[in-house]
């Protein structure tokens, strides 16, 4: 698995290894690889294969068991495509040790003074660890830098198994991200349901909204790949991502 993940070269590759769990057709167990080690959970991937179930044994709910429990999955038909969500684990947040922000950073070549005074730097969960960071300024956001080498060796120093999430409040419960993944080729994710979902938990967690409620994530201009996650916020258990699904032919 860990061989064809590095060969497909996307960020990550999602494995059925047991089909019809306990009988059931529509339960998986699923594993997740990056091009260069095997990931907790990945969001997108789990929408991916979902769609493809989908098409081959019709739109629904599914439930893959993954690492870090199981996580249920709707599909349905949407115009000429499929929409899928997932409903994460429970979400978790920690402080962000010192050091490590202030490491972070100046990695990336921004002051503590450029985040949103009303967002603070946190480490979130829901399937995977995630610092998350919010600028105050769009220019600051749109223009930071990174030498992909040093930020995994902090990332993985930190056992942080997801992306850096990076973010700018561009409107009401709307904000445009950033996800620092260097793996292979690949030095950004276009798309991050598992990050999503942690913002989403932070968000509630830290009281920064008022539940239910939901907001809305573009991700993927800054490497060509624009995508919109729908991110739900119920008053409790776990964080609904929702979004389309695109067929590489």
């Amino acid at each position: 698995m860990q061989a064809i993940a590095a060969d497909i070269g996307y960020a990550e590759t999602v494995f059925v290894t047991e089909s019809a769990v306990d009988g059931d057709s529509r339960r998986n167990r699923v594993r997740y690889f990056s091009p260069i080690a095997e990931v907790p959970f990945c969001g997108h991937a789990t929408i991916a294969l979902a769609v493809a179930l989908s098409g081959r044994n019709g739109t629904g709910t599914f439930i893959f068991d993954t690492a870090v429990g199981p996580v249920e999955i709707e599909t349905a038909v949407q115009g000429a495509g499929v929409t899928a969500s997932f409903t994460s684990v429970q979400p978790r947040v920690a402080e962000f040790p010192d050091r490590v922000l202030s490491g972070l950073l100046g990695l990336l070549g921004v002051g503590r003074g450029e985040l949103h005074p009303g967002y603070p730097p946190m480490v979130a969960f829901a399937g995977n660890w995630h610092p998350i960071l919010v600028f105050a300024e769009r220019r600051t956001f749109d223009s930071f830098v990174f030498d992909p080498d040093p930020v995994r060796t902090l990332m993985d120093a930190q056992n942080w198994a997801g992306t850096v999430t990076t973010l700018c409040e561009i409107g009401p419960g709307v904000f445009d991200s950033r996800n620092l993944f260097p793996v292979g080729t690949i030095a950004e994710d276009p798309a991050t349901g598992s990050a999503a979902a942690a913002f989403g938990g932070y968000l509630r967690l830290l009281s920064l909204v008022e539940p239910p409620c939901r907001v809305v994530v573009h991700q993927g201009s800054h490497v060509g790949r624009p995508s919109v996650l729908t991110v739900d916020i119920p008053v409790s258990d776990g964080i609904i991502v929702s979004g389309g699904a695109v067929e590489i032919t």
